[in-house]
């Protein structure tokens, strides 16, 4: 009887992790049903994929990630996934963000369904925070590439949350509390824009409005958060004018930024594990972390 009851004790508490590692390995955005869905497949059902710090190495802070792809598919693993291993390393929980996408036709999703999927993820990030042991104001967004037009956006179109709102993610901030942009899209109305990236954000013949909007450089905004650019000289896919923008822009609104530009490097290389001079930008993001106080010293 006693081993039974051991067995039958083990079994439940096992069942029990069990349950609590998949609940938390992927969580829907919007549990009852996404607004203005277009199916019920994956691909109309975003979410947040979790890594959580080890209790001994937790710093209270979180950062969002945008894998890239050019607004019509994800690179998950080389600029989600291995990003959010290397974020838990240092102590930092990781949030991988599986927003919705387009297409060149305009048939699929376009803006703003990509920037409410990431103003919803960082809500419930922050909203959940003391579930999770995150500090709310050390909630950053991270983004590579068309994602990284996704977390600039993020941090130039935010807002306060709605305190009448019923679901209480709603009453939350989406404002990030710093930025990570690696390679990133900026611009949509100069001649360093990505085109492809435009067309699946706003279709084949977006409106100017929409251009204009969605160009950040412009939209930079006295609360636009401290940021971290990451680019390469030889990106011919996107320039590298759009983090130089970027970074100019903060500079004239008084925003501290550190921008990092290497001479050589395709676009897309993650963290470029197999380049021993390119794969120092992330030492350099760790260094601007710890002086941010993001990470412990």
């Amino acid at each position: 009887m006693y081993l039974f009851r051991n067995l039958f004790n083990t079994i439940v508490l096992f069942v029990l992790f069990s349950t609590s590692l998949f609940a938390q390995e992927e969580l829907a955005l919007y549990p009852k049903g996404t607004p203005g869905a277009l199916g019920q497949e994956p691909k109309d059902k975003p979410s947040l994929f979790i890594y959580l710090a080890g209790a001994d190495k937790a710093t209270g802070a979180a950062v969002m990630i945008c894998p890239g792809g050019g607004y019509g598919h994800l690179a998950m693993e080389k600029e989600g996934t291995k990003i959010a291993e290397w974020y838990n390393s240092l102590g930092v929980h990781a949030f991988v963000l599986k927003y919705r996408l387009g297409n060149p036709e305009g048939t699929e999703y376009q803006h703003p369904a990509m920037l409410n999927d990431a103003k919803r993820g960082l809500r419930i990030i922050r909203s959940g925070a003391e579930q999770w042991g995150i500090n709310p104001d050390k909630i950053g967004v991270m983004g590579f590439s068309a994602g990284g037009h996704l977390a600039s956006t993020l941090g130039t179109h935010f807002d306060d949350g709605r305190p009448e709102a019923e679901d209480p993610v709603e009453r939350a901030s989406s404002l990030p509390n710093f930025m990570v942009l690696a390679y990133p899209v900026i611009s949509l109305n100069t001649q360093y824009v990505h085109a492809g990236s435009r067309q699946n954000l706003l279709g084949p013949t977006p409106r100017i409005e929409d251009v204009n909007y969605l160009s950040n450089e412009t939209q930079v905004k006295p609360l636009t958060p401290p940021t971290f650019l990451f680019h390469t000289d030889a990106d011919t896919s996107v320039p590298p004018e759009n983090s130089v923008r970027f970074y100019l822009a903060l500079r004239e609104a008084g925003i501290p930024a550190e921008l990092h530009i290497y001479e050589k490097g395709r676009h897309g290389v993650g963290f470029a594990p197999d380049d021993p001079v390119l794969s120092g930008w992330k030492d350099r993001l760790a260094d601007w972390l710890r002086n941010r106080g993001v990470v412990a010293p």
